[in-house]
């Protein structure tokens, strides 16, 4: 009953409905009621592989294969989150099994064991307490620590009426004025197609934005391709005479690989805006290339620019896989930027809920801190 609970809450918190992300708050309990060592690892794995169900099949667009790769690489991904509640699992209530909690929780969202720390129950923190900022963050990790012990109950109760007040008020995070996500549907040949005519379309979707008023545009990661500076010039020419900025993603190759990142360009000017901390692993991160002498691997800048600046404006860029994990997001939050701005290429994505739970995840932190977020999505 356990581990049947425990995907259940893994699913229904993880589903892309951000208002039912503090279902993924009942996990501690179900893992502290475990009788022993190996059903917590049961419940752990239970919770983990339902919230990211959809990895077998986004594995199997993204290679064009069978689902066969993707279940190995979902039952791997799963190893750290189950290792580290298994080896936190105690019999012993009390004082003690909450702070092991909170040690399994704390490994689980800091590198190397939060590279893969998806589906954190922390981020409904959110959705349970908007505006709260650090003191909600607080709250919410408090309220997880006694979610693990005899009063557990009275936590679930008191989070229960915290969740519906908040859903019963619900609004959607802010667009900052002036700005403008764009959702593209190129599907898997974005950033792909070095033609004029591909550029030619963009910079005419931007504008259009900056004909409504619009001054900054974000796009979506990949959609420049490779950043060279014969892509920059063309993006300034094209830009020429508008009051506007582009911030999208792109690829910079070097010696050691590529930096997936976010550029600005306007008329003006053009550079590179972020370089992304932590790309996803095996499909673009894939640091045994470098320990081998190989190269083509994307490269991580762990704890690297939590914060970027366009114009007078501090954003906490955030790309793709780094807005399901813990760290980048409160590295960012405590650079207190003025916006949140998150892009993904989800193309490989069709058939599953990924994207609608980054989409989630960012709202989440959107409102935890009271910030107002840019998205733009490729499906």
């Amino acid at each position: 009953m356990l581990i049947v609970a425990s995907v259940a809450c893994g699913s229904l918190g993880w589903s892309g409905n951000v208002l039912a992300l503090p279902a993924a708050m009942l996990f501690p309990a179900l893992w502290a009621m475990s009788p022993s060592r190996r059903v917590a690892a049961l419940v752990s794995a239970g919770y983990f592989l339902a919230a990211s169900r959809g990895l077998p099949q986004g594995v199997a667009n993204f290679y064009s294969a069978d689902l066969w790769p993707g279940f190995l690489l979902w039952f791997a991904a799963s190893a750290s989150f189950v290792a580290v509640h298994a080896v936190a699992w105690t019999r012993h209530p009390g004082i003690g099994r909450a702070v092991r909690y909170l040690v399994a929780a704390a490994l689980i969202g800091l590198p190397p064991f939060g590279i893969t720390g998806w589906a954190p129950p922390l981020t409904a923190a959110g959705v349970v307490f908007p505006g709260w900022g650090w003191w909600g963050l607080a709250a919410g990790t408090a309220s997880l620590l006694v979610m693990v012990t005899r009063h557990w109950p009275a936590a679930a109760i008191g989070l229960g009426g915290f969740w519906l007040w908040s859903a019963a008020t619900w609004t959607e995070p802010k667009l900052p004025e002036g700005w403008r996500g764009v959702d593209l549907e190129y599907g898997q040949t974005l950033g792909r197609d070095v033609s004029l005519k591909y550029h030619s379309d963009l910079i005419a979707t931007v504008s259009k934005a900056a004909g409504e008023g619009v001054h900054v545009v974000v796009l979506p990661e990949s959609t420049l391709g490779f950043w060279t500076p014969t892509v920059a010039r063309l993006w300034q020419e094209g830009l020429n005479g508008l009051d506007v900025t582009v911030v999208a993603g792109a690829a910079v190759i070097d010696a050691q690989g590529y930096d997936n990142v976010m550029v600005a360009v306007g008329s003006n000017a053009a550079g590179i805006l972020y370089k992304e901390r932590m790309p996803v692993p095996v499909s673009m991160w894939q640091p045994w290339l470098r320990w081998t002498g190989q190269g083509g691997s994307a490269q991580a800048h762990l704890f690297a620019n939590p914060v970027a600046e366009v114009g007078t404006t501090r954003i906490a860029p955030l790309i793709c896989y780094e807005q399901l994990i813990l760290w980048p997001v409160l590295q960012s939050m405590l650079q207190s930027p003025d916006v949140i701005v998150a892009t993904g290429n989800g193309w490989w994505t069709r058939g599953t809920s990924i994207v609608a739970i980054q989409k989630a995840s960012v709202t989440a932190w959107a409102k935890l801190f009271d910030l107002p977020v840019v998205m733009a999505f490729n499906t």
